[in-house]
């Protein structure tokens, strides 16, 4: 990825192997290109809890965010609720955080402005 691209716009890679894991100076680098997410589990996973005024939004969200995953092939792990939705980025291929989390993180992001 390059820097000169945002990361909304930016797509992800096949990412395996430790090889592709982001060092700590890297992910602190990227962090406020995706302000409202917080690093959880030792710094190996993203987060950012999403609310809605309603269940029809919230399931609007969970949905777009569901295709765009797909078109991506780097999937969230979700917790959905009536009226918000707790995202939930790592990349398993790689034992902790790798540039795709961040590429989807953005994406999710535009997708809820």
């Amino acid at each position: 990825m390059s820097d000169l691209i945002p990361l909304a716009q930016a797509h992800c890679l096949p990412r395996k192997g430790s090889e592709h894991k982001l060092s700590e100076a890297r992910v602190r680098e990227l962090m406020p290109e995706v302000p409202g997410w917080e690093l959880a589990e030792s710094g190996h996973a993203l987060t950012r809890t999403f609310t809605f005024k309603d269940y029809y939004r919230t399931m609007s969200f969970v949905n777009a965010l569901a295709h765009m995953a797909n078109r991506e092939d780097h999937h969230p792990d979700l917790s959905v609720h009536y009226d918000r939705c707790v995202v939930r980025y790592s990349t398993h291929d790689v034992g902790g955080l790798s540039e795709n989390d961040f590429i989807c993180a953005a994406k999710a992001d535009a997708l809820a402005a």
